[in-house]
């Protein structure tokens, strides 16, 4: 016999709608199925298999996080589809700033109502972002939970496991003064800074739909943006030159995330003409009325990642990164001081 509750669905919950979501889903997961996947959606624990060869100590390295209120652009905009790609890049790429290839996701859904094809569309994008970061997904849950979210509205999170091996962990502790910080560019906004953003523009289903001349398009679009993926170019940075540290340059923007990663006694000196600003932060900013210093810590200014290397490796550590398809430059240096970031 099927499992049915009439009284549960009374209640706001239907559980059939559930196994509908599981199987409209089931196609987008298969995209993200890799060697070590033991198990398929369904069971009460995704199956992994490590592949440790050339791995001596291998550590397991794990990240979590949300999609914050983006979701509210989402829902304005009734788009679903790229939400998911915003959870797996918070997770994947804070992973990555210790030197760790993310390895499998599962994310965590929930609803007010259950409607399988907005589910569905919501998990195709966690499977673009897994594709894109090279990370299975092997499980997750929805929950309906009436009266708890509106019907029309959602949560997503979502976590991620990597690994790498112990002599291989990045040592920020080695950092000097002298040492140069490269910027991969951001696609836009990526997941942060969203409650200021929606007070700046009072958003409204009309004003995502406003074209701005100075982005060359509409709010809602440079809004719902999905966060970069930056695994495959970090990868293949590692591969090739001796990184010191990474920073991904998230919610607090330069003047929270820079320092994370920083020794004490030395500071990052950025260049503020080097800083690439993306458009988007050039119209928050004159909308909002808003300082530079303040947009600087919130947003990520159009910097996505930030990575030091010695100034030996610069050239060639631009070049890794360029030739998997991302955008680098050089964006400053490190300078012995206890300020932690200096823009100037």
């Amino acid at each position: 016999m099927k499992s049915f509750s009439e009284s549960y669905k009374q209640a706001g919950v239907d559980v059939t709608a559930g196994y509908k979501a599981v199987e409209l889903m089931k196609q987008h997961v298969a995209r993200t199925v890799t060697n070590g996947v033991l198990s398929g959606i369904g069971g009460f624990g995704g199956l992994f298999e490590l592949d440790l060869e050339g791995i001596k100590k291998p550590v397991l390295v794990s990240g979590t996080d949300g999609v914050g209120t983006k979701l509210k652009i989402a829902f304005l905009m009734d788009k679903h589809d790229t939400v998911g790609i915003d959870c797996v890049a918070m997770c994947v790429n804070d992973i990555i700033c210790c030197g760790a290839k993310p390895q499998f996701f599962l994310d965590y859904i929930a609803c007010g109502k259950n409607y399988p094809e907005k589910i569905a569309e919501i998990v195709k994008g966690v499977a673009e972002g897994c594709v894109q970061s090279g990370a299975a997904l092997i499980g997750g849950e929805t929950a309906e939970m009436p009266g708890f979210y509106p019907v029309d509205e959602y949560d997503l999170a979502g976590f991620a496991v990597g690994v790498v091996d112990k002599d291989k962990i990045l040592k920020p502790d080695t950092q000097k003064a002298g040492d140069v910080l490269i910027a991969i560019k951001s696609s836009g906004v990526h997941s942060n800074g969203f409650s200021l953003v929606r007070k700046v523009f009072t958003v409204s289903e009309s004003n995502l739909a406003r074209h701005y001349s100075e982005l060359g398009t509409t709010l809602g679009n440079v809004l719902l943006t999905p966060t970069k993926i930056y695994v495959k170019a970090i990868m293949n940075l590692i591969d090739k030159v001796t990184v010191k540290s990474i920073s991904h340059i998230t919610g607090g923007g330069f003047y929270e995330n820079i320092p994370r990663s920083l020794p004490n006694g030395i500071a990052a000196k950025i260049e503020r003409n080097a800083v690439q600003v993306l458009p988007i932060f050039q119209v928050i900013m004159n909308y909002g009325n808003i300082p530079e210093r303040d947009m600087f810590n919130t947003f990520n200014m159009g910097v996505g990642m930030i990575v030091c290397v010695d100034k030996a490796d610069a050239d060639k550590a631009v070049d890794a990164i360029n030739e998997t398809g991302e955008e680098a430059y050089v964006l400053g240096e490190l300078c012995e001081s206890d300020e932690g970031v200096i823009i100037c």
